[in-house]
C-alpha cells in the first residue's frame, strides 16, 4: 500500500524533532515538514487551509468548531502548552499592584481570541472574581499595528473591546492611552530590561510560584495548541487521526526522556537535571502528556472558559471535539 503523504505545519519543537528527523514514522503516513513560527501557521491554517496537519491555537479551533465551521478535525496532541500568570503585564506606577486593581482599566490584548489571553482571562475571573466584562479592552497589534482577529467573531455585549488599527500596543503604552498588557509574546523592551526598571513589569513577578501553586490547586497545566488534520483528510483516511496521535506521543516521549539525561546533558540548560526532578515532583513522570484521559481536567476548564468568554457560541464537550478512534488507546 503506498503511503499517504501529509505536509505538517508546526514549530520544531523539542518534541516533534524525532518526527522531524525521521527517527519516528507515522503508520502508512509520510510526513513533509514546514517549519513555521505558530502565528504565522494559525493565520494560513485558518484563513487558506493550506496545510494537511496543522499546529492549530486551542482558542481558535473552539471558537470555528463550536460554529461548525472548523476546517480541521482536533487530535489530541498539544505541541505547546504553558502557564500564563506571566503573560499579564502591567505600567510601572499605574498603581495595579493585585489582579482587582485591573477592574476598570484599558488592558490592551494582540487579539482577543488567543489561547494566552482566553486562559489569562479565566484565571482572572476564576481565582480573583475579576471578569471580562470588568475591563476595558483595547486591541491592537503588539510591535506593529494592523493586526486583524484571524476568525471573524461577535463580542458579547457587556464586553467592551476597543480596536485600533493606526498604532501599536506599544505606541499606545508610551502615550500612557493603556494600563496594563495580556500577551503571550513578550513585549521586546520587557525582554530588553536587564535590571527591571522600565515601564513594563508583570503583574505577579514570582509567576513560577504562583503557577506551581495554582496547578496544585486545580490539576491544570494549559493547552495553547493542539493539532488538527484536515476535515478533508480525515474523511477519506480516518485511521490517519491515531496513527499521528500515536507518532507525535512516541516523539514526545523522545523528547521527555533527553530531558532525563545526566551523563551529559542533551539540553543548554547548565541546571536542567534539577529542573528535570522538580518538574516530576510536580507534574508526574509525563508532565507533557496528551490524549483525553490525562488532560480531561484541562480541556473541561478551557472549553468552560471559551463559552464563558463569548468565544464559542455553545459549550463544546470533549467527547464530540475529538474523533471517538483518539478517545481511548488500545490496551494488551
Amino acid at each position: 500500500m503506498n503511503e499517504l503523504e501529509l505536509t505538517v505545519a508546526c514549530w520544531d519543537y523539542d518534541r516533534v524533532r524525532p518526527l522531524i528527523d525521521g527517527r519516528v514514522k507515522p503508520d502508512g503516513i509520510k510526513l513533509n515538514f514546514l517549519s513555521l513560527p505558530p502565528e504565522d501557521v494559525f493565520f494560513r491554517a485558518f484563513r487558506h487551509l493550506e496545510f494537511d496537519v496543522s499546529e492549530l491555537s486551542l482558542s481558535t479551533t473552539l471558537m470555528t468548531f463550536s460554529r461548525g465551521v472548523c476546517p480541521y478535525t482536533p487530535i489530541p496532541v498539544f505541541p505547546s502548552r504553558s502557564f500564563r500568570h506571566s503573560c499579564i503585564y502591567v505600567r510601572r506606577g499605574s498603581g495595579i499592584e493585585k489582579p482587582s486593581d485591573l477592574i476598570g482599566r484599558r488592558v490592551a490584548i494582540s487579539e482577543y481570541q488567543v489561547t494566552a489571553a482566553m486562559v489569562a482571562r479565566g484565571i482572572l475571573a476564576d481565582e480573583y472574581g475579576v471578569h471580562a466584562r470588568d475591563v476595558q479592552w483595547v486591541q491592537a497589534g503588539l510591535e506593529q499595528p494592523g493586526r486583524i482577529e484571524k476568525v471573524a467573531w461577535k463580542a458579547p455585549e457587556d464586553v467592551n473591546i476597543t480596536k485600533i488599527a493606526d498604532r501599536s500596543i506599544m505606541e499606545l503604552w508610551d502615550a500612557g492611552e493603556v494600563d496594563a498588557l495580556i500577551t503571550p509574546r513578550a513585549p521586546r523592551r520587557f525582554d530588553d530590561d536587564i535590571d527591571g526598571t522600565g515601564s513594563i513589569q508583570r503583574l505577579f513577578p514570582d509567576h513560577a510560584t504562583q503557577e506551581a501553586q495554582w496547578y496544585q490547586k486545580t490539576g491544570i497545566f494549559p493547552v495553547m495548541h493542539m493539532l488538527g488534520l484536515r476535515n478533508d483528510i480525515m474523511e477519506r483516511h480516518p485511521w490517519a487521526a491515531v496513527s499521528l496521535l500515536r507518532a507525535f506521543t512516541k516523539a514526545k516521549d523522545i523528547a521527555l526522556a533527553d530531558l532525563g539525561q545526566t551523563a551529559a546533558l542533551k539540553i543548554s540548560l547548565p541546571f536542567l537535571p534539577a529542573y528535570f526532578k522538580q518538574t516530576q515532583s510536580l507534574f508526574g513522570e509525563d508532565f507533557w502528556s496528551y490524549g483525553v484521559h490525562a488532560n480531561r481536567t484541562t480541556l473541561e476548564t478551557q472549553l468552560r472558559w471559551s463559552h464563558e468568554q463569548g468565544l464559542s457560541h455553545r459549550h463544546v464537550k470533549i467527547e464530540e471535539l475529538f474523533p471517538a478512534s483518539c478517545l481511548e488507546d488500545f490496551k494488551v
